[in-house]
């Protein structure tokens, strides 16, 4: 979504541009796209195999990673040629999310300009493009095994870093920590590295400290829709518009929003303890569950929870804007940081992998805008202390006040806007690699 958005921006300042995914994704997300409203004279969406068939699974990370890996370069390659062989105006420049490092390679391979986008925090991008410095510290091994588990700091400028949290060893287990690495964050490193520019959907409010070490990065952010008065689009399901109606009909500042982005998976044990915990607080509640789940509510759960509302998937950034929503109950994945920090509600932090716990430190720590919940002893994070959570940050007038402080900070987005129009004019003039980000001083 971050990554359309981006594109969208790029098209209203006149360049054309070719939304490329993988086959299984583009098909997810064009069918939950009812009013193309994104797509333009200017914009294309397109599509190239991941290597698999549509029966495999793509949640095996090796198996998906390796295919796109092998099958990706000459596919995007072919769809490059194409395009120039019937296009007046040929492909100029190649915009890579920094999980697809190989497209980087396709750019430098057919001599065109090649930029990385970072959609995720710059801090995760920053830990990539650290990792020979963390190596030679003895962090971590030469595989991103952790050596010592003592704080990190990558520079005096930024947070600390608790390496437990190093976004490649929160992955699930092991394989999938060590597939993350290899390809995803040593294969980040190396686009980073070897790209003209890296654009980043974040802010210099939020990660100033980022910045100022990786001065090659830019800040674009907050990419939102809302932003526009525009339509979200890149949903993989259809949006329920129902919990519009139903949020008007609530006080303001009384919802309890809960989404946990497209990935999260409960087990049901903790998904009937959320169910009860919502249940337990007395308040409004709108709970995205995600489609496809086959989660079993507690007995006589929906008539009883009359104060909530249960959708398949919403459209979060207009819920988020919504004055009757009080706060967000969140994986904390980047995305949904920035929608939610872009609307000044307070956090209910709920990491699952990856980034998402460095996320959580920025929220709590840094920013001091949200609470994280606690589990028990057999790993759980029980309907008692949703409870009482949610009842401590909705009483905690000082964590709204940072929360509405940073949102205005950060709608200001005066050196990001200027980063992308500087961006969009490098593209268009052919740019001299002389672009900087205005924000960030020079690193020693």
């Amino acid at each position: 979504m971050p990554l359309m958005e981006a594109a969208r921006c790029f098209t209203s300042d006149g360049l054309k541009v070719t939304f490329v995914n993988m086959e299984f994704t583009h098909k997810q997300v064009m069918s939950a796209w009812s009013e193309k409203d994104g797509e333009t004279d200017l914009m294309q969406m397109v599509c190239i195999t991941d290597g698999l068939e549509p029966w495999d699974d793509r949640n095996d990370l090796r198996k998906w990673l390796e295919a796109m890996s092998r099958v990706g370069p000459s596919k995007l390659e072919d769809l490059i040629e194409g395009i120039n062989k019937v296009d007046d105006e040929k492909i100029t420049c190649i915009i890579a999310d920094f999980c697809m490092g190989w497209a980087i390679r396709v750019a430098q391979k057919m001599g065109v300009k090649q930029a990385t986008f970072c959609p995720s925090s710059a801090a995760n991008l920053a830990l990539a493009m650290s990792v020979q410095k963390l190596m030679e510290d003895e962090v971590i091994d030469s595989k991103g095994v952790l050596l010592k588990n003592e704080m990190v700091q990558l520079s005096t400028t930024m947070p600390s870093m608790d390496p437990a949290h190093f976004s490649w060893l929160c992955m699930g287990d092991l394989v999938r920590n060590q597939i993350s690495f290899d390809v995803i964050i040593l294969g980040g490193k190396e686009a980073a590295e070897a790209s003209d520019y890296i654009i980043c959907n974040s802010n210099m409010e939020l990660e100033p400290g980022v910045f100022t070490l990786f001065p090659k990065m830019l800040p674009i952010g907050p990419l939102l829709s809302t932003t526009r008065s525009a339509k979200q689009v890149g949903h993989f399901w259809k949006a329920d518009t129902t919990c519009q109606n139903w949020l008007d009909q609530q006080p303001v500042c009384s919802v309890i929003y809960v989404a946990f982005g497209s990935v999260t998976v409960f087990d049901q044990n903790q998904f009937v303890e959320l169910a009860l915990g919502l249940e337990l607080t007395n308040k409004p509640f709108l709970w995205v569950v995600r489609p496809g789940t086959a989660y079993v509510y507690p007995s006589g759960y929906m008539d009883r929870v009359t104060h909530g509302k249960v959708v398949s998937w919403a459209p979060q950034q207009e819920v988020l804007n919504h004055p009757s929503v009080a706060c967000f109950v969140s994986h904390c994945g980047w995305n949904s940081t920035m929608e939610g920090v872009s609307n000044g509600a307070p956090f209910l932090c709920w990491p699952y992998f990856a980034e998402q716990f460095f996320n959580t430190t920025y929220i709590c720590d840094i920013w001091k805008t949200g609470l994280g919940l606690d589990k028990d002893e057999t790993g759980l994070v029980t309907r008692g202390e949703i409870k009482s959570k949610v009842e401590q940050l909705l009483s905690n007038k000082i964590v709204k006040e940072n929360a509405l402080n940073l949102q205005e900070k950060v709608q200001a987005r005066n050196s990001s806007y200027n980063n992308l129009r500087n961006f969009v004019d490098w593209i268009k003039e052919g740019g001299d690699n002389q672009l900087a980000n205005e924000n960030a001083q020079p690193s020693s």
